[in-house]
């Protein structure tokens, strides 16, 4: 199992779904219709593993910060609050085998390391703009909605404590 993932339950016997790409592995043991909670839940699903990857947080910063630039390791360590060498390390390592960073070596002394979008790469970060933008759109009401939980759920457990 890779670093950063989690055990699930899986499901044994998944075929490719309906419509899939060819040669693609789907998560569908009907081969139907998608249901959302099905693939969810397999271990081996090839979907659920690319979201995982591209969805955790490094990842996405990771892309949002190479688009359209070619940026050294050590100016995303910069640029990226809170993450350790190992785990930018890690990041960038995986989202190259997955084919959407390219990793550039220039034999200087030290030597340089460059990271860039690849194009399916830039693909995926017009995805994140939009998912971005719908977090502005948003946030006030995710703010309000957080607050109203957390006074409600303070309430609750006030209520529930001896005296």
């Amino acid at each position: 199992m890779e670093e950063g993932t989690s055990e699930s339950l899986g499901t044994p016997g998944v075929t490719t779904a309906a419509g899939a790409a060819p040669g693609s592995r789907g998560c569908h043991a009907d081969g139907g219709d998608a249901d959302p909670f099905q693939w969810d839940t397999r271990e081996d699903c090839e979907v659920r593993q690319i979201l995982d990857r591209i969805a955790d947080k490094w990842s996405l910063l990771v892309i949002a910060l190479l688009e359209n630039r070619v940026v050294r390791f050590s100016q995303l360590r910069r640029e990226i609050d809170g993450v350790s060498q190992r785990m930018l390390t890690v990041t960038l390592r995986q989202l190259e085998r997955d084919g959407l960073v390219r990793r550039t070596v220039h034999p200087t002394v030290p030597p340089r390391v460059d990271y860039e979008l690849t194009p399916l790469g830039a693909t995926l970060h017009t995805t994140i703009r939009s998912l971005v933008t719908w977090t502005e759109r948003h946030q006030n009401e995710i703010a309000a909605a957080r607050e109203a939980y957390d006074t409600r759920e303070g309430r609750e457990s006030r209520e529930a404590a001896p005296a």
